[in-house]
This record gives C-alpha cells, sequence and structure tokens, in this order.
C-alpha cells in the first residue's frame, strides 16, 4: 500500500524560507513520477514541481528560481525548499506519486493534468505579508 505523509508547513512572513517533506512507502522510489500540488482555498489543484524516475525536474512559472525539488537518499523522502516566500504562495501543499509514466515526456504530462494516482493528505502553509 502506497503512503505519503507531509511535513514541514507552517506560518512565515513574506520572503522567508520553508522546506517541506513528503515521506514515501510501498512505492519503489526510483521508478516513480513524484510531484508537489497546491491548492488554495477557492482555487484548483495545480502542480508546483516534479521530479522523475531518473531525476529530472520541472517547476510551475510561478515558483521557478524560488523552489527546489529533490529526493532525498535515503528512505525515500522527497523534499521541497521553498525559498522567497509570497502571499500567494499560501495553500495546502501536497506530495502526490505515480508509477504508470515514471520519466520523461509522460512524468510531465501528467504533472500539467494533475493526474497522479497516490496523493497525501496535505499540509498548511500560509505566508504573510
Amino acid at each position: 500500500q502506497v503512503q505519503l505523509v507531509e511535513s514541514g508547513g507552517g506560518s512565515v512572513q513574506a520572503g522567508g524560507s520553508l522546506r517541506l517533506s513528503c515521506a514515501a512507502s510501498g512505492l519503489q522510489y526510483s521508478t516513480y513520477c513524484m510531484g508537489v500540488f497546491r491548492q488554495a482555498p477557492g482555487k484548483e489543484r495545480e502542480g508546483v514541481a516534479i521530479i522523475d524516475s531518473d531525476g529530472s525536474t520541472r517547476y510551475a512559472d510561478s515558483v521557478k528560481g524560488r523552489f527546489t525539488i529533490s529526493k532525498g537518499n535515503a528512505k525515500n523522502t522527497l523534499y521541497l525548499q521553498m525559498n522567497s516566500l509570497k502571499p500567494e504562495d499560501t495553500a495546502m501543499y501536497y506530495c502526490a506519486a505515480d508509477p504508470r509514466w515514471p520519466h520523461g515526456v509522460g512524468c510531465w504530462s501528467s504533472f500539467l493534468r494533475v493526474d497522479l494516482g497516490y496523493w497525501g493528505q496535505g499540509t498548511q502553509v500560509t505566508v504573510s505579508s
């Protein structure tokens, strides 16, 4: 059974930093497309960052240069380092994973469609001005 558990959310002032962690179990870490998504009140869920089984990464335009997604060297943990946070980054952040299209165009396409099969419960990030 695949489980994804996020942590590291919280409240921070604009310009601050947070690091989200996503602990994954029940999956072969290296063979999944994994990503972070967010959903603000009244808005649709959107992709923030994706990392495929080969380690290639892509980002939403709104976070490029500020956020970095990475895989931990051990224990199947995904990280999202968020710097220079803005009030518009306020949202519930979710970790997601899928084995169907583990790398390349398939992984990126699933990210754009917000179409990954396994989801965590989410962690709240609040950025105040």
